[in-house]
């Protein structure tokens, strides 16, 4: 039997977001989610939209409960842009939504879970989207300052970890190269200008959040997918490494290591893709500092030599390598046959260790998806037995436990999520929670993996035979 022990005052909790939890009661505006649902339920799964969730609004004071049971001395959640602000111009609060997010965040406290606050998780207020563009537009960067100094004014004296962004480069490959997020557009140039100008929105929060000096830390959520080759062809390789500075350094090398990436703007230039960018701005991103990075994975990248054309009529990354699935590769047969490869855990922190200067950083999404169907029902006991969550995720623990034995600055671990929770157009489709949602009474059902995780949180460590 082996015991793997984590450092003193390591985080143990959950991820979630403000749009997939909270509800739509009492909010101050509509998000996209909101309106692209209302306009287009067709592309949502069983049509099922954003209007009823985890209905964490009103039922927050029980989910801390629930939380606290778990043993979470930490949790990440988002204040919504829609809810918080009132008027999008000035940044002037709605004042239900402030004494919503001070009784959420004061409960927690309360209850020994350290807030971790998200600002932005996917969700642009609707008014800004149709109005400008989003973040088409420089002005909106400006807006989502705004935005941040009232959260940090409000909330900063009570957050002491706050999250720009979750995962930047999603709405920007959902809404400008795949279609799967609002605004539905297949435009790279237009993708480069969004991802362009969502790097100075975080830039400009973390700039006010500097000025106002308070005693927290602020950073960035980024879903870090290694890119594996079919073989170890130099053709192959140039592939993954292509994937990789598209998908992993077109955000992280910005961010962390304080520079545009010189072969990435090489590529915008060469597909007519470069965004129009001002150098204060350029230099503001590159001057910003974090004080730590959150890192999400779920599945790795398989990658190859392109060997067919590429018949898009504009740019997307794909130009530069195929997609691959590995034959030999071992796969989740609960959902979507997701490939399972848990040394990708170490690869991503020997990669931050080397080549980010070690950052500080933590494990902020992980997740096991099963559907409805294979968790199969409540049991005699009261729980539901996913237990094929639990093996895996003692993988991909051991993994970070030898990279942390290894020098990796790895800080904790939030799985994905606390509640079974509606995941964008996906609606329930996937199921991730500690808790099972029964969508109809809103009933939580605790499922063996949070029994399991209780114990890894109460006593910071695991053995690989319990």
């Amino acid at each position: 039997m082996t015991r793997y022990q984590f450092p003193d005052g390591f985080f143990w909790g959950a991820a979630a977001s403000g749009p997939q939890t909270e509800g739509v009661e009492g909010k101050a505006h509509r998000s996209i989610w909101d309106s692209w649902f209302a306009e287009h339920p067709e592309r949502f799964y069983q049509q099922m939209g954003p209007q009823k969730v985890c209905e964490t609004y009103t039922k927050y004071k029980d989910d801390v409960a629930l939380m606290k049971r778990l043993n979470f001395n930490s949790f990440r959640t988002s204040i919504q842009w829609s809810r918080l602000i009132a008027d999008f111009e000035t940044g002037e609060p709605d004042a239900d939504a402030v004494r919503f997010y001070h009784a959420y965040l004061d409960e927690m406290i309360a209850n020994g879970i350290e807030p971790m606050i998200n600002l932005y998780h996917f969700d642009m207020p609707e008014a800004l989207q149709k109005k400008y563009g989003g973040f088409e537009s420089a002005k909106v960067t400006d807006l989502f300052a705004r935005f941040a100094q009232t959260a940090f004014t409000l909330f900063g004296h009570k957050v002491k970890y706050w999250i720009t962004f979750n995962e930047p480069i999603v709405p920007v490959e959902g809404g400008y190269l795949y279609d799967f997020h609002y605004p539905c557009k297949k435009d790279g140039k237009l993708a480069a200008q969004v991802a362009f100008n969502i790097m100075l929105a975080h830039a400009k929060a973390v700039q006010v959040y500097r000025q106002l000096a308070l005693d927290g830390e602020i950073g960035v959520v980024l879903n870090l997918t290694p890119s594996y080759t079919r073989n170890d062809s130099v053709e192959d390789k140039k592939a993954a490494a292509y994937a990789d500075l598209l998908f992993n350094r077109s955000f992280l090398d910005p961010l962390v290591k304080h520079q545009f990436p010189k072969e990435l703007c090489e590529i915008l230039v060469a597909n007519k893709s470069l965004p129009e960018v001002a150098k204060a701005d350029v230099d503001l991103i590159t001057s910003s500092h974090i004080d730590f990075l959150g890192v999400n994975y779920y599945v790795p990248r398989r990658v190859k030599a392109r060997e067919s054309a590429y018949t898009l009529d504009y740019f997307t990354p794909e130009f530069y390598f195929e997609n691959y699935v590995n034959p030999h590769g071992r796969f989740n047969p609960y959902r979507d046959n997701n490939e399972i490869l848990p040394q990708a855990i170490y690869d991503i922190a020997a990669n931050i260790r080397d080549n980010y200067g070690n950052i500080k950083w933590y494990l902020a999404e992980i997740g096991i998806a099963m559907d409805l169907e294979s968790e199969g029902p409540v049991q005699a006991d009261g729980m539901i037995d996913d237990s094929f969550r639990i093996g895996l995720m003692k993988e991909h623990l051991i993994q970070l436990h030898r990279a942390i034995a290894d020098g990796a600055n790895c800080f904790g671990v939030h799985q994905w999520t606390f509640i079974d929770n509606w995941s964008w157009i996906n609606s329930f489709k996937r199921r991730y929670g500690f808790y099972r949602l029964d969508i109809e009474t809103g009933e939580r059902h605790i499922k063996r993996n949070g029994v399991w995780f209780k114990t890894l949180a109460q006593t910071n460590q695991f053995t690989d035979e319990e």
